[in-house]
């Protein structure tokens, strides 16, 4: 079974369950977000993880195998940057990007945000002018080397 075989019986599974990502995280013991992008075909599960959330959807051991194998990352690529949600992501990147750079170096020093060891959630937060969409990312720094 391929990553997008394994991908699609996933979504195809959840759709008829009507189950969110949250409620899968929670019967798996993992963050939704992690959880959202392995069934995308983005990260990998330990064996454990892969049969909770073929057990929750009703989905056979082949499915689980996919799940613990390594991707190839970023497969989309170019053709998810059309969407308008992931386009607005890539628009706050190009307008405030070398803000980002600057105020992360500044606190921190000559280095990069890792997105290896990474966590991210996703909230709603209420506002009465309009709910917000809260982004919270967090990775470990990790400085040039210099030798």
């Amino acid at each position: 079974m391929t990553k997008n075989d394994m991908r699609d019986a996933i979504l195809e599974a959840k759709a008829s369950k009507g189950l969110s990502w949250e409620h899968i995280a929670e019967r798996v013991g993992c963050a939704p977000v992690f959880v959202c992008a392995t069934c995308l075909g983005e990260h990998s599960m330990t064996q454990d993880q892969a049969e909770k959330l073929t057990s929750v959807l009703g989905l056979n051991a082949e499915v689980a195998t996919a799940l613990t194998e390594i991707p190839t990352k970023a497969l989309q690529g170019e053709a998810l940057m059309n969407d308008p949600l992931i386009y607005r992501l890539k628009e706050i990147n190009l307008v405030y990007g070398e803000t980002i750079k600057q105020l992360i170096q500044e606190k921190f020093g000559d280095g990069i945000m890792s997105a290896i060891d990474f966590t991210m959630d996703i909230d709603r937060i209420e506002d009465p002018d309009g709910d917000r969409v809260q982004l919270t990312m967090s990775g470990k720094f990790l400085p040039y080397k210099r030798w």
